[in-house]
């Protein structure tokens, strides 16, 4: 008795005719597309989970951990670099632009020209003096 007469009537028992999985389509198709699904959702997950990461820890990393942050429209910019920024709120916030600070004047008063909505890193100087590290 050949191995192939062996494995035909292994598959024939008790008159029931059995397929092989090579010849079927669906169960070798399945789970080459399952794997292709978990693998495109795991890069899926991993890209979510360092955008969210960078986005979260990217201004602490970049600036320090006692940077504080406040958003609105410029509405004064001074040839000193010195401006004056409306929040949602209302409330005008100026700010010094030193020789730390990531802005250009040209940039400042392209944002005021045309009321962009702008982020301002900070810190906190002497007398109260909010000093600008980041404006964009």
């Amino acid at each position: 008795m050949g191995i192939s007469s062996c494995f035909f009537n292994a598959l024939n028992l008790g008159g029931i005719a059995l397929k092989s999985a090579r010849s079927s389509f669906l169960p070798a198709l399945a789970p080459r597309f399952f794997a292709t699904v978990c693998v495109v959702l795991l890069i899926g997950v991993l890209s979510l989970i360092g955008i969210l990461g960078i986005a979260v820890l990217g201004p602490t990393l970049g600036h320090g951990g006692n940077v504080s942050h406040a958003d609105g429209v410029i509405v004064n910019v001074s040839p000193l670099k010195e401006f004056t920024l409306k929040t949602a709120t209302g409330q005008l916030l100026t700010f010094e632009c030193g020789q730390g600070c990531r802005a250009s004047l040209a940039h400042m008063i392209r944002h005021r020209n045309e009321k962009a909505h702008t982020d301002v890193y900070y810190i906190e100087g002497a007398h109260q003096t909010l000093m600008a590290l980041d404006v964009d």
